[in-house]
């Protein structure tokens, strides 16, 4: 047991970690699981967006979740599966027209005191060429 404030605290960060760990990891594992015994394109979708899951909270590394992924597509597909290659759409609410309305003319500043503000460019010096 450690006597160390800090010690004690990383200790303590360390069980909570593991807990949310193992749950994931438990999660992935229930998923492949279902899909391995009732093949079907939901079980397929929710096994590969647990090991998503696990990507974004840095338990796996991508390549591997890719790989998984990709193994349990081809075990679906062996077992008849059909999968969903595309993508959903978000459906866009119909646009109405606005009567097209007259935009007031917008004042400009004047140009003279703009032009007087500004100060010329300064010259720079020739480069010196060397023999």
């Amino acid at each position: 047991m450690p006597i160390i404030k800090s010690a004690i605290k990383r200790m303590k960060q360390t069980i909570v970690r593991n807990e949310r760990n193992v749950g994931i990891k438990k999660d992935i594992k229930s998923a492949t699981k279902e899909l391995a015994a009732k093949p079907s394109a939901a079980a397929l979708s929710k096994a590969q967006s647990e090991l998503d899951k696990a990507v974004k909270k840095g338990l796996l590394k991508k390549n591997t979740a890719s790989r998984r992924k990709a193994s349990l597509a081809k075990a679906a597909k062996a077992a008849g599966v059909k999968l969903n290659t595309t993508k959903k759409v978000a459906a866009k609410p119909a646009a109405t027209k606005k009567p097209a309305t007259k935009a007031a003319p917008v004042k400009k500043a004047p140009v003279a005191k703009a032009a007087a503000a500004k100060k010329p460019a300064a010259k720079k010096p020739a480069a010196k060429k060397t023999k």
